[in-house]
């Protein structure tokens, strides 16, 4: 069901089922500021003062998801998303498109559309349009901002033995100012956990390759994206295909695909999540918790969402 509303003091629109709910406001973006299970508080994170504002004219984070392009520049990546969005209702009835004005900067034009694919699952859609007269290439780059108070799994590839396994699988990338020692990092076997309860001042990692989920557990919830990871295509940042950045507020669980160089005049790329909200699991902080009682979960889900 889709209606507008008013949130805290935006025009926005109410995306939901009878289990889960997208909040998604018109006025700023594209962007969907809350997402939540039916009764439970929202699973994104928001900077209170943030909310409501429009027209700033420096990029302005208030939280949520929202798309940008890679590689991260200065300029290019911290254009204002403050203006109001051209919302288009999809054919079939389940969702929304939101087309923002071509960056004045760039020449590049952000879309993202969001619809139901069951009651408790979205499909996010994201497009960058090239306007400019000659060749751009960019890496899509979907951001998702969680609340502080969770714990994010990243799976790593599944094992295999020295026999078959000569050449490496994957890397994992930090940056400059990431310290692996910090006990925010929950290193496992099959897995990265991240508890940001712990999370102080900023971190980031990113990795090559990984099954094409992540997800975030919350006391109110388990937020879980999947996309599409293309082996053998070039992607940013040493390669990354996935990232995650923290502080002390929030963290990012972030998607990207592939370098792609977009025609001039309206070469696109598209980019596409799956969201799912599900209820009840226990915090994945153990090897014998996220084999016997999380991943089974979110491994059921995908087989019944992913394309």
């Amino acid at each position: 069901m889709l209606k507008e509303i008013d949130f805290h003091g935006w025009k926005a629109l109410s995306l939901s089922t009878e289990q889960a709910e997208l909040v998604i406001p018109t006025e700023v973006g594209p962007r969907v500021i809350s997402c939540a299970l039916k009764g439970e508080e929202n699973m994104f994170a928001w900077l209170e003062e943030h909310l409501g504002g429009r027209d700033e004219k420096e990029f302005t984070v208030r939280g949520g998801h929202r798309l940008w392009h890679s590689p991260e520049h200065p300029t290019r990546t911290y254009e204002p998303d403050n203006s109001p969005v051209e919302v288009t209702a999809l054919e079939n009835g389940s969702g929304v498109a939101l087309t923002q004005d071509i960056e004045a900067n760039t020449g590049i034009q952000k879309q993202m559309a969001v619809e139901i694919i069951n009651p408790t699952s979205f499909r996010i859609t994201h497009r960058l349009t090239n306007h400019n007269l000659w060749p751009v290439e960019l890496a899509p780059w979907a951001l998702s901002i969680m609340r502080h108070d969770g714990y994010c799994v990243i799976p790593f590839p599944p094992k295999k033995p020295h026999s078959e396994s000569l050449l490496p699988s994957m890397s994992i990338v930090p940056w400059n100012y990431t310290d692996f020692s910090l006990p925010s990092w929950d290193f496992h076997r099959d897995f990265l956990g991240i508890d940001t309860q712990y999370a102080k001042g900023s971190q980031k990692v990113g990795l090559t390759l990984f099954p094409g989920w992540a997800a975030y557990w919350t006391p109110v919830g388990t937020f879980v994206k999947y996309y599409k990871v293309i082996p053998g295509a070039t992607y940013p940042d040493l390669g990354s295909c996935f990232e995650a950045y923290t502080c002390d507020w929030m963290i990012e669980v972030e998607s990207l695909g592939p370098l792609t160089k977009l025609a001039p005049q309206g070469g696109y790329v598209e980019h596409v999540e799956y969201w799912g909200l599900i209820k009840g699991l226990p915090k994945p902080d153990s090897d014998k918790i996220f084999t016997e009682k999380f991943r089974p979960v979110i491994e059921n889900w995908l087989s019944c969402t992913r394309a």
